[in-house]
């Protein structure tokens, strides 16, 4: 009877609180480790994880428009708030305190998928975890990310944008759970003007636990491609 292979790996670091920068520097350092041992022909034994929460910070994808966010320098330094351009898919977007952030560095020659299956099962791995707590999330075609439709009322709940390269993987997505939405009335959120955000508290109407909630994420990364985390 012949052995099945060995799962693939997966390292998790927790970041806690960090600089959006900071955490751009370790994803980069780890991102171009794997791509360098594939470009000679070296194994990667194992991809990564890095979860987080930033300071106030939005972002803009590489094909994003910048007229999307809503406020000058003077307006972004009252609210304590930086702005990067960055070299990730989709359009702006916001992280801060109360959001989870997820890393995935990821080799996917090791799950044996290409970037549309793994985006997809992101999205379910944000899918089950949000169906936990009762809320329905849904797709939308052509708009990357995870939805909530109440009453004909577009609410997105986690956002998603990635960079790959050589089949490597990095940034990743946010799942707003007690975030402050005050800070999305300063952008076009992913560069939509008739659609709205929206967190777990402001669904369920009340705190939550965000390391439980980080947990079952990564539970269900772990089931969903079929992989080990090594905490």
């Amino acid at each position: 009877m012949s052995k099945k292979p060995p799962l693939p790996i997966i390292k998790y670091y927790d970041l806690k609180i960090i600089d959006y920068l900071d955490a751009l520097k370790l994803q980069k350092k780890l991102f171009q480790k794997l791509i360098d041992n594939k470009k000679n022909n070296i194994p990667n034994k194992e991809s990564y994880i890095l979860s987080c929460e930033h300071s106030h910070v939005y972002t803009l994808g590489k094909h994003g428009n910048k007229n999307n966010l809503l406020i000058n320098n003077e307006v972004l330094k009252k609210n304590k708030a930086s702005f990067y351009d960055v070299d990730r898919g989709g359009d702006i977007t916001y992280h801060g305190p109360g959001q989870i952030v997820i890393y995935p560095i990821f080799d996917l020659t090791n799950f044996k998928i290409g970037i549309k299956e793994y985006v997809n099962k992101i999205e379910q791995s944000i899918i089950n975890t949000v169906e936990i707590y009762g809320i329905k999330p849904i797709r939308i075609k052509n708009a990357p990310g995870i939805w909530i439709n109440n009453n004909n009322k577009l609410r997105k709940i986690c956002a998603i944008g990635i960079k790959a390269s050589h089949n490597i993987t990095m940034h990743g997505l946010a799942l707003n759970v007690n975030t402050n939405l005050d800070y999305f009335n300063n952008i076009n959120p992913c560069g939509f003007i008739d659609r709205s955000t929206s967190s777990l508290q402001n669904e369920l109407n009340r705190k939550m636990n965000i390391e439980k909630i980080k947990a079952e994420i990564l539970d269900n990364i772990g089931l969903i491609f079929n992989t080990k985390i090594i905490f």
